[in-house]
């Protein structure tokens, strides 16, 4: 492997920065557990004003924040939650809702663009009328940024729908907002707008913001409290704290900002950009100048140009893309994974035709270009061996 070490495996790989490690070494700390530790307090405090919710809650992981959250609002055994087949809570998170709340998941499916149909989602809920053999539903659950479809950003409009569907059901809205920000600052939306028609959101510092570790749930402080009892239940009442939540509080600072260059960069790996095309229009009878400005895709030379690879750009909305490996191209994800690995370039195999890159703060311009100039390489030396085989 070269000096040279690219990490697109995840946001989550993120070191803490001078001002993360600063800020831990003179953290005013208490005893979170007994509520006293005044920089667990700030960061909670300023979560919840800017989700425009009553309440928030430090708990070390996004798992722990989805568990905490499908339980608190599912607190009898039996319960039932409405979730994507191809969420975050249902795939990844070891099927905790079940082995430990005994909540009962039923799925819809997710679109390529990260949404459930609202139709779908209304006609899984249970009629109450068959409590005796149905599970009784009393949860739905969005995932924004939408990480098995990748990164893709549920509008406001569709959040606010499903929402009006909840209500009408007397059901809550949980959101695993792990990637939110990155959905409002692609989308221009202000976060706590986008999370209006929620109960609950989870919201991931140590994936794009960059902080080492935790999570946060947002919600009302009677919900709030109820978390704050579960989240002991489960181990995750921490002492001095305060420790991690004055990175927290650091990343919210500084790195919210870089997140629109996250996107920017991953689009340009993709082999998608925006120019901006401005025009100047004089108008003689008032002697005054027009301007017209319109942003228009374009596509340069990126991993979509590649013969063998392919990347759905249209779908590059935020700091995570997938590429497709052709059947042609004679090898597999996991090997190619392996390739790149010798040039320093570290990515994530999805099955055995899909990479998944993810972008973070730390990955620069001049990284997209070396990491560009390597899947060339690669893919170039799959096909020499090949062409070689071949003329054996």
């Amino acid at each position: 492997m070269g000096a040279k070490i690219v990490d697109l495996r995840s946001d989550t790989v993120t070191k803490p920065t001078e001002a993360m490690r600063s800020a831990m070494a003179s953290a005013e700390v208490d005893d979170d557990v007994l509520g006293r530790d005044p920089s667990c307090f700030r960061l909670e405090t300023e979560i919840a004003k800017l989700f425009g919710k009553e309440a928030a809650l430090f708990v070390p992981s996004g798992t722990m924040a989805n568990l905490i959250s499908v339980l608190v609002h599912c607190d009898i055994r039996g319960s039932e939650v409405i979730l994507g087949d191809d969420s975050h809570i249902h795939i990844y998170e070891n099927g905790g809702i079940a082995t430990l709340g005994g909540v009962h998941p039923r799925t819809v499916k997710n679109n390529e663009d990260g949404t459930m149909d609202i139709d779908l989602i209304e006609a899984a809920i249970r009629d109450p009328k068959g409590e005796l053999v149905y599970p009784t539903t009393r949860l739905i659950c969005l995932e924004n940024t939408h990480g098995n479809c990748g990164g893709r950003c549920l509008s406001v409009e569709y959040t606010d729908r499903v929402g009006e569907v909840a209500k009408k059901h007397g059901l809550k809205l949980h959101i695993d907002g792990a990637r939110i920000f990155n959905a409002s600052v692609a989308l221009g939306v202000p976060v706590d707008r986008l999370v209006q028609a929620a109960d609950s959101v989870s919201v991931c510092l140590s994936k794009g913001l960059g902080a080492p570790v935790g999570s946060v749930i947002v919600g009302s402080n009677s919900f709030i409290s109820k978390a704050r009892r579960l989240r002991k239940t489960l181990g995750g009442g921490m002492r001095q704290v305060g420790i991690l939540c004055a990175a927290a509080l650091v990343a919210l600072q500084e790195n919210v900002e870089k997140l629109e260059s996250d996107h920017k960069k991953a689009k340009l790996l993709a082999g998608k950009c925006y120019s901006t095309l401005t025009v100047l229009i004089f108008c003689p009878l008032n002697c005054t100048c027009l301007i017209f400005s319109k942003t228009f895709p374009f596509v340069l030379d990126g991993l979509n140009e590649i013969k063998g690879l392919s990347v759905d750009t249209s779908s590059v909305e935020t700091n995570m893309m997938f590429v497709e490996v052709e059947e042609g191209l004679g090898t597999t994800a996991s090997k190619l994974c392996k390739d790149l690995e010798d040039y320093g370039i570290l990515l994530m195999a999805i099955g055995s035709s899909r990479l998944r890159i993810v972008f973070h703060h730390q990955i620069s311009a001049s990284d997209v270009q070396y990491a560009l100039s390597c899947f060339q390489q690669a893919v170039n030396g799959v096909r020499n061996e090949n062409a070689t085989s071949g003329s054996d």
